[in-house]
């Protein structure tokens, strides 16, 4: 049986991660708060952040700008935002 969690990002209860998948404090709050299919949502902003800014996660700057995104992502509900990129029409 899945874990449930009651989802900041969706506002529901959906099922949990199976487990922590981001260190420390900041992991262990994604863990308690933050559903499977909302961290699959971040998952697809994160790429399109990484290849569109050409982010490399060597760079310690470049990762402290995706977590600070991922924190606004998923706990402040700011959309990621890319400078030039049109979502296609549905």
């Amino acid at each position: 049986m899945s874990r449930m969690v009651s989802c900041l990002y969706l506002k529901k209860d959906a099922d949990g991660l199976d487990f922590q998948l981001y260190p420390g404090e900041l992991g262990k709050r994604i863990f308690d708060n933050i559903s499977k299919e909302a961290w699959g949502i971040w998952q697809k902003k994160q790429t399109m952040l990484i290849n569109e800014k050409k982010l490399s996660m060597m760079d310690p700057e470049h990762r402290k700008f995706l977590e600070g995104a991922m924190q606004d992502f998923l706990f402040e509900g700011k959309d990621v935002e890319v400078e030039g990129y049109t979502p296609p029409e549905k």
